[in-house]
């Protein structure tokens, strides 16, 4: 076929009053934007808590044998096939292979519930952040109406004093936490009622993310020069003050203190591998979005490679700041550092408050920390919206690409995640949150995925053939180890893991003491399973499509669309590459 004629298709695709798709205006909005994507609290939290529970240094073994073998092969098959294909995370499979195409469905359902719950996580951290502007931390003291009797502050607890808090007694900021925040009710069956504080730190939290994302690309790159590169000044100065605290050299000691013995538990070994599907945001279509508005002969292996080492460094550099700290605040209260060290929003919110009243100028540190937070999870979140609107633009780009579609349709999936939120903010929030943040973004999900997606694109596409549309943008082939991780390693370890997770499954507990009453496991599993059922329901649809034998519609559904990356590259001026073969296949074979 010739040029004119893909010319002539893509004018009758776009018409004169649909948008263009659009482009990264510079390299820097590309980095920055998936630095903010792939970069968030777990880099904060997760990672230095996984390190000291797992054996200290020692959990770097696991860690970094994941990171190589699915890591870094799955972060760059992403990027890659979105840019190659132009497309979002759900039309990017319709071109490799359609019988998969619910891989990219799945993948938006589980962004959408996502964002319904990783959002008030934000609107705990506002109200964290507008109560530091007080003449007194209201946590930092049992003077507020929400304390009890048994309250009290730790602060006066020194290390003078043989330092034992009663059995009946609870801390102030675990009262402000507990009563003042949560208003947390006695199990998700008593829903209570929507704190009105709350529910507006979430509409401000939507808000932002709207108008960062609702004109598209060209917001999201520039929302990402701020919202990516604050966290790391305040990561910085966080960092400097925690070394020199007196009993930062414990809290680092206990961070890093290697403890080999731990690497017979096979524990350690899916902690490290949930830490990295986790962290990299892979098999959730961030990375193949954000890919799809490079240029086409953008370097994204090299991208790749020093995007994986940023967010890497950036978690362990977290845990030197993170655990600085809890060592000068075990030191302060005469304590062992493993009653302060507290995975999730017990770091972030009971551990780390209590850590700024020991600190000069409390008020301050407890500003710069929230604003930390809030940005670290304010970027994640808008970047999943445009991975939602990219996918679905690229769906149906006729109708939503039309002047104004876009912002309306924002707007409703926005108003729809702000009402279902307003569950999270009730009394019985937190146990709501807690089902979508276990089923949602399960082990099991992801490494289903991720075995889908290394089958796909290594054994149907084809690894080698893959390769060599790397080589057509950016001048050379990957590294042989690459191709032989999506080949044979990532579905080997993926598949290894998940049948051990299945083993080794245990129902989910709140503090682990409360039980989900058995409608609650449904609905887990309905978030679990709901996303999963999208790739045999667009299988059943594709093979029903087509006509002849199963075999040959099977065959006929695994054949790639060929025609998307000869028009990118007659749109930027490189009409002379190789064109497109008569079967349908990608021409750089």
């Amino acid at each position: 076929m010739s040029g004119s004629l893909y010319r002539q298709d893509h004018t009758q695709m776009q018409p004169p009053q649909v948008q263009e798709r659009g482009q990264w205006a510079t390299k820097a909005e590309f980095i920055l934007t998936v630095a903010g994507a792939i970069i968030g609290l777990g880099n904060v939290w997760r990672f230095p808590y996984l390190c000291y529970k797992n054996g200290g240094g020692a959990f770097f073994i696991p860690y970094l044998l994941f990171l190589g073998t699915c890591g870094i092969p799955l972060f760059i098959l992403e990027t890659a096939l979105g840019q190659y294909t132009s497309q979002g995370g759900i039309t990017c499979w319709r071109k490799v292979c359609p019988l998969f195409e619910g891989m990219g469905y799945a993948s938006q359902i589980i962004i959408f519930y996502g964002s319904i719950s990783y959002i008030v996580i934000l609107a705990w951290a506002f109200l964290y952040l507008f109560s530091s502007f007080s003449g007194e931390l209201p946590w930092a003291n049992c003077n507020n109406k929400w304390n009890t009797d048994a309250c009290v502050v730790i602060n006066n607890y020194t290390t003078t004093v043989n330092w034992t808090l009663p059995s009946n007694t609870t801390s102030s900021v675990i009262e402000f936490w507990q009563r003042r925040v949560l208003h947390i009710s006695k199990g998700i069956e008593s829903l209570g009622d929507v704190q009105w504080d709350l529910s507006l730190c979430l509409l401000l939290s939507w808000s932002i993310c709207y108008f960062c994302v609702w004109k598209g690309v060209r917001s999201t790159g520039k929302a990402a020069y701020f919202t990516a590169t604050f966290p790391y000044v305040m990561l910085v100065v966080l960092l400097i003050r925690g070394v020199t605290l007196p009993g930062a050299i414990d809290g680092i000691h206990y961070y890093m203190y290697p403890n080999a013995s731990r690497l017979a538990d096979p524990q350690v070994w899916m902690d490290a591998g949930t830490q990295i599907f986790y962290s990299y945001a892979v098999c959730l279509g961030y990375l193949t979005t954000l890919g799809s508005y490079n240029k086409y002969n953008n370097n994204c292996y090299r991208d790749s490679f020093l995007l994986c080492l940023l967010n890497s460094g950036t978690s362990f550099a977290s845990g030197f700041a993170i655990f600085s700290i809890l060592g000068y605040m075990a030191q302060k209260q005469g304590v062992d550092i493993s009653t302060v060290a507290e995975s999730g929003p017990g770091l972030v919110f009971i551990v780390y408050p209590q850590a700024v009243t020991l600190l000069p100028l409390p008020q301050l540190w407890a500003v710069c920390f929230f604003a930390m937070i809030l940005l670290l999870g304010i970027d994640g979140q808008f970047v999943g919206l445009e991975s939602i609107m990219t996918s679905l633009s690229d769906v149906y780009p006729s109708l939503i690409r039309r002047r104004y579609n876009r912002e309306l349709l924002l707007l409703l999936i926005c108003v729809t995640c702000f009402l279902f939120g307003l569950f999270m903010v009730s009394a019985a929030g937190p146990y709501i949150l807690q089902l979508f943040d276990h089923y949602v973004c399960s082990g099991p999900t992801l490494l289903l995925l991720s075995i889908c997606q290394s089958i796909v694109i290594g054994w149907i596409y084809g690894a080698e053939r893959f390769c060599e549309n790397i080589e057509d943008m950016i001048g050379y082939k990957p590294l042989s180890l690459i191709k032989y991780c999506w080949l044979y390693a990532i579905p080997f370890i993926c598949t290894g893991t998940l049948v051990f997770s299945i083993l080794e499954y245990s129902p989910l507990k709140f503090n682990n003491t409360y039980v989900y009453p058995w409608w609650a496991y449904r609905i887990g599993w309905f978030l679990a399973i709901s996303p999963l059922t999208m790739i045999p329901i667009n299988m059943i649809l594709k093979v029903s499509q087509r006509k002849g034998t199963l075999l040959q519609r099977l065959k006929k559904c695994c054949q790639p669309a060929g025609d998307l990356p000869m028009m990118m590259r007659e749109m930027e001026g490189h009409c002379a590459l190789t064109p497109v073969l008569d079967d349908g296949k990608f021409g750089s074979n």
